[in-house]
């Protein structure tokens, strides 16, 4: 027969939820076995019930028979033949049923004791010790709870021992409890083979022996088959004794480990083991439920790679807590725990505190933790090379440099970011231009095959922007990074302002913004590049939705990340199942010379749902819609003003012309009149009148007067 599963006894005292979900594995198969053996029994009390009353009936049919010639029929004689042979018929019935009713009694013993016993007594014992684990279990809870919360203060000794010998009792309680329990599962399996089987060889061994009663009709290779069934019984029988004396054995030497009960044993009697590169274990976590209060919460915490995971209690697996490369841990002083440790992370934007049961775990946790911050367990032989780390170590701490310093260590030279720039398909600032061979995409394709993905935002505080703003020299520079002379277009009131915090997951370049399944399908790449990759770091921004542009903000030194105009942004979507996924096409023309534009999609997560970041940018894209046209309309109105005034002007200009040109004729006409005689070349002179003398100087004065005038 296949191998037997089993639970690993073992690890009852780690208690992990991997084993309680192995746990919980076994007893849904124990309901299982349990139902249905609740039905095989009804069905084998119904064969049982049915023989009985086959034996039953077939006496009464006997003795019917023998009755026969007592019986009196008013309209049937006596017939001796008939007597005789109904006789004979009882007797062979008769024969028949006695052979019922030791088929009966054989069905009774080979039958239904087995799949009886199994019910009333396996069954109910598993029922029985599951109670007791679950009392057991919740007690040790309890205790544990009460221990976390003692107080460091020394003046209460007596309530402190009490608690460590309740810790003790119930954790003795609870891993004894345990134990016996998976002794029972573990022998369920083997018990309901042979619960299914033992019964229904007692019913065909009945049946042999009621045939072979009555006739010699049973082949022998029924008979060969049978007893390979016993054979197996027997042997599956065999089995589970020794697999029983195994896990007995294993009992009585984990429970002569005294010491493995106390929760915070004598750090002389066991050493710290500071060359570990995995560890796991029940830890408390800190939460803050406010400005100065927290909560602390139990779970259990283990290490995968290069990764702190954390699983609740009744969880299936486990989920990342923080990502422990490069982190800094040191011991802590909490003022209502003991045995604290935070855990820093590499870029200083992520702390948890969590607290250890004992000074030897929290020293261990410590020292798992710093080696791996160091990468020790990428190496072949890391608890060797860890023990060589740690040689001259008394406390596994780990010092925090500053996070300059981290930046300076872990900031690309010049050159490796350009040609990083080079690669990447998203221009951004800081970045250059997409390949040109990454910009011919395929037709058949919302994204080009083996495009580029941009993971992290390039900061557009870099040396080329510091040496443009010291050239400029007249901006001064405030301490959040940003210029003094600010552009006009970003000094601009805007109708909109909206604020949402997003998380960038990445960006590549795809073939077109014709609909969101572009969106989608950038999606689904950049995730499933993720999850391949192991790539979990995400950067955190503001996003500032304005009616010109969009804005990525660094939340600590509000330095605009990047900035993208709100024409460009041809799509904006988010994702049909997780509305936390959203993301934007963005059309620019920064592409080839002569060729078509750069369609770039960025995808972001938020902790708000995306639709609204959608409808605020929908929203935003109406206005400055709106606002151009207004804009357009007025610069219409101006233009029809001004062709108005110039029109009024060249009429005006046409008067005057006019007017002058009367005035240059009345001159005209004026010069034009006869002037006196001169005096004749005899000497003799025109003697006038007063009046004609009158008239002759009025009309110089008005010749002069109009000369003048002219």
């Amino acid at each position: 027969m296949p191998g037997i599963d089993k639970l690993p006894i073992e690890e009852t005292f780690e208690d992990s939820p991997q084993t309680r979900s192995l746990l919980g594995v076994f007893e849904e198969d124990a309901a299982a076995i349990s139902n249905y053996s609740q039905k095989l029994f009804q069905a084998m009390n119904r064969i049982y019930d049915a023989q009985n009353e086959l034996s039953a009936a077939t006496h009464l049919t006997s003795k019917l028979l023998k009755e026969y010639e007592k019986q009196r029929f008013p309209l049937w004689s006596d017939d001796e033949v008939m007597s005789s042979t109904l006789q004979h018929f009882a007797k062979v019935i008769d024969e028949l049923s006695s052979c019922h009713a030791v088929l009966s009694t054989q069905l009774a013993d080979a039958m239904m004791f087995p799949i009886t016993q199994f019910k009333e007594r396996d069954l109910k014992e598993i029922l029985t010790l599951k109670e007791v684990f679950q009392i057991a279990s919740d007690d040790h809870d309890m205790a544990i709870n009460r221990y976390s919360r003692l107080s460091k203060r020394r003046d209460n000794e007596k309530v402190k021992g009490e608690v460590m010998e309740d810790v003790y009792t119930s954790r003795k309680k609870q891993h004894q409890t345990m134990m016996h329990y998976f002794l029972a599962l573990n022998t369920l399996q083997y018990k309901k083979k042979i619960a299914i089987l033992e019964p229904l060889l007692g019913y065909m061994q009945a049946q042999i022996s009621f045939f072979k009663l009555g006739s010699e009709n049973l082949t022998q290779q029924w008979e060969d088959f049978l007893t390979n069934i016993g054979t197996s019984v027997q042997n599956v029988r065999r089995e589970m004794d020794g697999e029983v004396d195994v896990m007995q054995q294993t009992i009585q030497d984990l429970e002569q480990a005294s010491d493995l009960y106390m929760p915070d044993p004598d750090p002389s009697q066991v050493p710290v083991n500071r060359n570990l590169t995995r560890k796991a274990g029940y830890l408390n976590a800190r939460n803050k439920t406010g400005l100065v209060s927290s909560s602390w919460d139990r779970k259990y915490f283990f290490t995968q790679g290069g990764n702190l995971m954390g699983q609740a209690r009744g969880d299936v697996a486990g989920g990342l807590v923080m990502d422990i490369d490069n982190c800094s841990v040191m011991a802590v002083d909490c003022e209502d725990r003991r045995f604290c440790f935070q855990i820093t992370s590499f870029d200083g934007k992520k702390v948890a505190i969590l607290q250890a049961e004992s000074r030897k775990d929290c020293e261990e946790w410590i020292a798992t933790i710093n080696n791996i911050s160091k990468r020790i367990y990428l190496s072949e032989n890391p608890e060797e090379i860890a023990a060589r780390v740690n040689q001259s170590a008394l406390e596994a701490v780990t010092p925090s440099p500053s996070f300059q310093q981290r930046h300076e260590s872990m900031r690309p030279s010049t050159q490796g970011r350009s040609r990083a720039a080079r690669t990447s398909s998203v221009s951004s600032a800081g970045s250059e231009t997409a390949s040109p061979a990454l910009s011919v995409l395929s037709l058949d394709t919302l994204v080009a095959p083996d495009t580029p993905i941009q993971f992290d935002i390039i900061s557009p505080v870099s040396e080329e922007y510091a040496g443009q703003a010291k050239a400029a020299g007249q901006g001064r520079t405030n301490p959040f990074g940003e210029s003094g002379d600010t552009p006009p277009e970003e000094s601009e009131d805007s109708i909109l302002h909206q604020l949402f915090i997003v998380r960038f997951l990445g960006s590549m370049e795809v073939k077109n913004a014709d609909s969101s399944d572009v969106i989608y399908e950038t999606m689904r790449q950049i995730l499933a590049a993720r999850a391949i990759h192991n790539i979990f770091r995400m950067t955190e921004s503001h996003l500032l939705v304005t009616c010109e542009c969009l804005k990525l903000i660094d939340p600590q030194t509000q330095i605009t990340r990047l900035r993208f105009p709100l024409s460009s942004v041809v799509v904006c979507s988010s994702h049909q199942e997780n509305k936390r996924l959203f993301g934007f096409v963005l059309q620019t023309a920064e592409g080839m010379v002569d060729g078509p534009p750069v369609t770039v999609c960025y995808i972001f997560e938020s902790n708000d749902d995306g639709e609204k970041i959608c409808d605020s940018v929908g929203l935003a894209k109406q206005i400055a819609f709106h606002s151009e046209m207004d804009r357009k309309a007025t610069e219409k109105k101006k233009e029809k003003d001004k062709a108005k005034e110039k029109q009024q002007e060249e009429l005006s200009k046409q008067k005057q012309i006019e007017k002058d040109l009367e005035e240059q004729s009345r001159l005209i006409a004026a010069s034009s009149r006869p002037t006196p005689p001169a005096p004749g070349a005899d000497g003799q002179f025109l003697v006038l009148s007063n009046s004609q003398s009158e008239d002759s100087d009025a009309g110089v004065e008005g010749r002069e007067k109009g000369e003048s005038e002219a």
